[in-house]
């Protein structure tokens, strides 16, 4: 069989464009995701979970070899010790990592899609793109020229009145430092506190295999989901992509189509381009892959958010305590650092009532304050060799723009100051600098083993303020304390720079741009440039990532696409 579409991968962008274009009930489509299946009645129970944190750390939904570096990379120093890899939770399942994210549903800046347009993105500026963001959501609280109503995708916030008492002490902190409180975080784009938009209803997760792979649109004939099946390559004839060839449960299968679409994410589309030729000259040639089209700009270019943590144990009462809800994220907030030439609302800060499913992770909450508008632009993706088994180098080259270690330094320290108010000091103690180092991440897996350790080592946090005080400073802290964060600007850069973490939102790295931009790798429609009947669709097309988490820009972007290909274009 020859079908219209092979979307490769099914994420945000594959469940999208699965359901979109199977719509025509005249096209052939074909589905192929790596990870494991999510029909209606057997969603695993961690995606379902309104709290993400069973889910992001389970090895069953992710790529586990996948690792990465997030630290700058010294060019000019060759001798310099390399950046230690960290793993980098990148989703393995239909769905993608709206199976597996926090499920914070917000949509960027106006600014961020005006640049898009000015760099090249034709069309995509924030007057096209908002229909979109319209188009994919069903808002449960909110009606109005900014929300949608009929969307795939349920939207809904919790309200203050059922906050946890760490979280409105929070917001009176916010309040009395003069930040404006938000009803609705995606109406107007302006400075303040708001709860959180969440795609879940019901308090259950609504990932986008949920919302656009339901029953329905399974029962298209003209529909064929493949799960279980990691794309081993492209083929080609000419310059023409007219399949793929993949291990479906272990076993070696082509397919056929008139037009394939890549969707499996940054880091891996630019990959399956370099494996078939399309990418950097040099760099090809280094693996020994023959060059099919010489595109500098895969692979380059690669973002994320950068983000650190500044943690305090909570007092008892200030805890979760409520059966109600799951979610351990309720308030944010979106602010201005105002350095000359960054847009307002460049930074934000997301803040959480619990770090982790374990006792301890019950007993601490936090500021994780993130560089919403990033201007690091250094990152790349790269092969470590032409074999499709091995995962591809990832270097993010976080805060490698001055202004971006600017103004994380400068989140760090006032939201370290920020534990001194007496709003903050009647739910919390002992504020410490946090990371999430690779032993936080290894306790955080859910075993047996790790919830024996944490229940023994939070009965000991409850104990006497001496022993917490103990504990914090050996075990928890990374050997620099709040008092160093506002006193000693070295020390500040220096946890900065090493605690310093991606947010698992990936983008860029076969960007959209005009004829005439050298690194652009795909037009304002995803088409791959030099080739025909070959897509990109994905956080990967980004001109730049915008402030926001990236599943509904991606989303966005899947159902903007998704019109184009049915239009022709």
């Amino acid at each position: 069989m020859i079908y219209d579409y092979i979307i490769c991968g099914g994420g945000s962008a594959g469940s999208v464009l699965a359901n979109r274009l199977s719509a025509r009930s005249t096209n052939k489509v074909l589905l192929l995701e790596a990870g494991q299946d999510t029909p209606h009645g057997k969603v695993p129970a961690a995606v379902l979970d309104s709290y993400p944190g069973t889910a992001y750390l389970n090895p069953n939904f992710t790529w586990n070899q996948l690792k990465v570096t997030t630290e700058v990379i010294s060019h000019n120093n060759p001798g310099a010790p390399k950046p230690p890899l960290r793993t980098y939770e990148q989703a393995r399942i239909l769905g993608g990592g709206s199976s597996i994210n926090g499920q914070l549903a917000n949509r960027g800046a106006p600014t961020d899609y005006d640049e898009w347009h000015a760099r090249g993105a034709t069309g995509w500026n924030w007057d096209n793109v908002l229909p979109y963001f319209k188009k994919v959501e069903r808002d449960m609280d909110f009606d109005g020229p900014w929300h949608g109503k009929e969307g795939r995708i349920p939207v809904r916030r919790i309200f203050p009145d059922l906050w946890p008492e760490h979280a409105k002490a929070v917001a009176e902190s916010f309040k009395q430092a003069g930040w404006e409180y938000i009803v609705d975080q995606n109406g107007e784009w302006k400075d303040g506190y708001f709860p959180i938009t969440i795609s879940n209803a019901y308090e259950r997760r609504v990932s986008a295999a949920i919302g656009y792979l339901d029953p329905g649109t399974r029962m298209r004939e003209n529909l064929t989901i493949s799960t279980g099946t990691q794309v081993a390559s492209l083929i080609f004839e000419g310059q023409r992509c007219v399949g793929v060839k993949a291990m479906v449960n272990g076993r070696e299968q082509e397919f056929r189509a008139n037009e394939v679409i890549l969707s499996c994410g940054a880091i891996h589309s630019p990959a399956h381009l370099m494996r078939a030729g399309i990418g950097p000259v040099g760099h090809l040639r280094d693996m020994g892959i023959d060059v099919r089209v010489a595109l500098p700009g895969v692979g380059q270019r690669l973002q994320d958010h950068p983000a650190a943590a500044v943690a305090a144990f909570l007092k008892p009462h200030a805890r979760i305590v409520h059966d109600y809800s799951r979610r351990h994220i309720y308030v944010s907030l979106r602010y201005s650092s105002h350095l000359p030439g960054i847009p307002a609302g460049d930074m934000m800060t997301v803040v959480t009532n619990k770090t982790s499913w374990h006792a301890v992770g019950e007993q601490i909450g936090s500021f994780i304050v993130t560089v919403y508008k990033t201007y690091s632009e250094n990152g790349e993706v790269k092969l470590n060799s032409p074999n499709w088994r091995d995962e591809p180098s990832v270097d993010f080259n976080l805060l490698s723009d001055q202004r971006d270690l600017e103004r994380m330094m400068d989140g760090v320290r006032r939201f370290s100051a920020m534990h001194l108010t007496p709003a903050m000091q009647a739910v919390t103690e002992d504020p410490f600098p946090a990371s999430y180092s690779d032993k936080v991440r290894q306790v955080g897996l859910l075993s047996r083993k790790n919830k024996l350790l944490t229940d023994v080592f939070a009965k000991m946090l409850d104990g006497p303020a001496a022993l917490r005080k103990y504990l914090i400073k050996n075990y928890v802290m990374e050997g620099v304390s709040i008092h160093d964060m506002l006193t000693d600007d070295e020390k500040l850069e220096a946890f900065v720079r090493k605690a310093a973490v991606g947010v698992w939102h990936a983008s860029c790295t076969c960007r959209m741009g005009a004829d005439d931009d050298p690194m652009a790798v795909t037009d304002n429609a995803g088409r791959v440039r030099g080739v025909d009947g070959l897509r990109v669709v994905d956080a990967s097309i980004f001109p730049v990532v915008p402030s926001a988490n990236t599943n509904f820009p991606v989303l966005m972007t899947a159902e903007k696409c998704a019109d184009a290909i049915l239009a022709g274009a």
